[in-house]
């Protein structure tokens, strides 16, 4: 697992194998930051169920301000602080945290994110309760967006301020692209 762009391009990233994960694929990676590259530029990224941290620090290589890594397994956790400090990346905040805890501190401490990358366990209802409280709690700011990984087609209907702009399938796996309206 790779860095694929920016100024980290090509940097080797351990937990490609670790036990609980599943790594975005190289080529749903490339669509997808190709699909952000004109919002990269001084985002503020959240990189929820980080696993190794591949999505965050890619963004961080693409041009991200900074990056929020939230895990709550130590094994992901431990894998990211490798990871950053195996690049020498500075940008990123790694939180140990259960992710509906992580998006309550968010709330409390007023910080809201350019991007969100959702990508949980499959066969979990993660994805739906981050949905919930990210609008609940106003972690999107204007024209932001939410990227969610799935292996299940998702009813988006329920949401007020989050629009489906793209849906991209990529064998079993599904990326949806929501953007705040």
């Amino acid at each position: 697992m790779k860095v694929i762009s920016g100024k980290y391009k090509g940097r080797v990233l351990e937990g490609y194998t670790m036990d609980g994960t599943r790594p975005t694929m190289e080529r749903v990676k490339e669509s997808v930051f190709a699909i952000l590259q004109n919002k990269m530029p001084n985002s503020i990224v959240l990189d929820l169920f980080t696993g190794s941290g591949n999505l965050g620090i890619e963004s961080l290589s693409q041009g991200a301000k900074e990056a929020y890594l939230v895990d709550l397994s130590s094994t992901a956790i431990s894998t990211v602080e490798k990871n950053l400090k195996k690049i020498g990346i500075q940008e990123a905040h790694v939180l140990k945290m259960d992710y509906l805890d992580a998006l309550r501190y968010f709330e409390k401490e007023k910080i809201q994110f350019d991007l969100i990358f959702l990508d949980p366990p499959y066969q979990s209802d993660y994805i739906v309760n981050s949905l919930e409280k990210i609008e609940e709690y106003n972690l999107v700011k204007d024209n932001g967006m939410v990227i969610c990984e799935t292996d299940q087609s998702l009813s988006y209907d329920k949401l007020s301020s989050l629009v489906v702009v793209k849906e991209k399938k990529y064998g079993g796996k599904i990326v949806v692209f929501l953007e705040k309206v």
